[in-house]
């Protein structure tokens, strides 16, 4: 980051090393607390789809064929320094298939580069993450139907067969790449195939400045966010995100709404699910039961 600059997101698989996501523990591993602290936007592919990181999964190959074959190394800092040699050439001088035959250089060079504080965590160090906000992109739900493709704006877009009935978030970039998410979890993406004046029209419209919402006053009660990103309420489930998972939020019912905050900021509201007779139960235990894994610690 400190060579190429800080990214607006970035794409891994659920390696041990990128995530806690299927490891023992319930920290966040550096990689995650980096991500985090420079606010970059961590996206994890599905569980065993290696197509979803296709792109450098074909690097790979490029390396293993154009680099790798046939050579041998005597040490690591010589193989370090063959290896630097490579990628300065493939990335300045060898020619991209995928993008007309120039140079990945090529697609950078009317970029503009802006200073930004780059922050490295240290294993040490807290667990500070940027205050939650609004999405970048526009957001919509589709269900997954036969076949495994979800239907938007007249197009057939494939999810996966092992998604069928199930309920996907859609997000598209300024870019035009449509993200399909499950679950908080990256499961396809797409160069968008549908003409534009067919798109939802919450995505045609220019975002509006919100006013500041007045703090709630309804009781609170204090809950964990579970592995999924999601809160158990009066025997029901509501959702917070997945970027809130295994931490601590506070819920509280006004009128007909359930909101959902942390730090006296509300990141998701629900109309009212749950039998009200059941909320009393959860209003005589606000900080949770301390033997259940979404009790208060």
């Amino acid at each position: 980051m400190g060579r190429h600059g800080v990214p607006d997101q970035i794409l891994t698989d659920n390696g041990k090393v990128f995530t806690g996501r299927f490891g023992p523990g319930t920290g966040v591993v550096l990689f995650d607390r980096i991500c985090g602290e420079n606010g970059i936007r961590h996206l994890l592919t599905a569980p065993r789809s290696p197509t979803t990181t296709g792109k450098v999964e074909r690097f790979h190959k490029t390396v293993r064929k154009e680099f790798l074959e046939g050579r041998n190394f005597e040490s690591l800092e010589e193989a370090q320094a063959a290896l630097d040699a490579w990628v300065e050439h493939y990335n300045t001088e060898r020619p991209h298939q995928g993008i007309g035959m120039v140079p990945p250089l090529g697609r950078f060079e009317l970029s503009v580069s802006e200073p930004l504080e780059l922050s490295t965590a240290s294993e040490e160090g807290d667990e500070r993450f940027p205050e939650p906000g609004l999405r970048a992109a526009p957001v919509v739900t589709r269900r997954v139907g036969g076949g495994g493709k979800i239907s938007l704006a007249t197009f057939k877009y494939y999810v996966g067969r092992w998604l069928e009935g199930e309920t996907v978030e859609v997000a598209i970039s300024a870019e035009g790449l449509i993200e399909v998410t499950h679950r908080g979890v990256l499961v396809a993406t797409h160069v968008r195939q549908h003409p534009v004046e067919r798109e939802p029209r919450i995505w045609r419209q220019e975002p509006r400045s919100r006013p500041a919402r007045p703090e709630t006053v309804g009781r609170p009660v204090i809950r964990k966010v579970d592995s999924s990103g999601n809160v158990s309420f009066a025997a029901f489930t509501y959702r917070v995100g997945h970027r809130f998972r295994r931490q601590q939020v506070e819920v509280r019912v006004t009128g007909n709404t359930v909101e959902i905050s942390q730090q006296g900021r509300v990141i998701r509201t629900h109309p009212i699910r749950h039998d009200p007779d059941k909320a009393h139960g959860a209003f005589a235990n606000p900080e949770g039961k301390a033997n259940r894994i979404n009790a208060a610690s």
